[in-house]
């Protein structure tokens, strides 16, 4: 990461410049938001397993006032369903070479690398992991991976990974406890 700080303290002064500098997070799916594996039904279908909390956590991103979507090499009704369940405002699917569809993604919304969080797990995700103002990695992501992100999370994917990431950038605007009180009816 050229001029990325390896592991920023989540809330330390560059880690808080950086998420405040954010307008949209971005995650993969397969590895981040569900926990990696894939299970194909006897009628060759695809079933995927996300974790509610990841769900509610961009829920809160979007309320927060991010944008929010996935950044994905695969698709499918899964994917599509759970992105309509969402409300995302975005959805880049069956993109493998996912540098270039983050370079696409940027131009076509004239935004700047360092307006995007991303969350991602594998060596596809590197190109987008090295550009993003704010790149995590779930704690169970690839070496290389966690060698080159702002924060390895202390959550495996499917287990709450981009949970952890939207808490850890909303603590840093200071707009978690706000969130968080609307819960106890504050």
């Amino acid at each position: 990461m050229s001029s990325a700080v390896h592991l920023l303290a989540p809330l330390g002064p560059e880690f808080t410049r950086r998420a405040m500098g954010l307008s949209w997070l971005l995650t993969d799916v397969d590895g981040v938001l569900t926990d990696g594996r894939l299970r194909y039904g006897s009628e060759g279908e695809l079933d995927k397993t996300f974790h509610v909390r990841d769900g509610l956590a961009l829920r809160l991103a979007k309320q927060a006032g991010l944008k929010v979507g996935f950044l994905t090499a695969r698709g499918g009704a899964a994917v599509a369903r759970r992105a309509k369940e969402l409300g995302l405002d975005a959805v880049i699917e069956r993109r493998e070479e996912k540098g270039v569809a983050f370079k696409a993604f940027l131009a076509e919304r004239a935004l700047k690398a360092e307006e995007i969080a991303y969350v991602g797990d594998d060596l596809p995700d590197l190109p987008v992991l090295l550009r993003a103002g704010l790149s995590f990695a779930p704690s169970d992501a690839a070496g290389e991976v966690q060698e080159h992100v702002h924060r390895v999370l202390d959550v495996p994917g499917g287990a709450g990974a981009v949970r952890a990431a939207v808490e850890e950038i909303l603590r840093a605007r200071g707009q978690w406890q706000p969130l968080v009180a609307s819960f106890l009816g504050g």
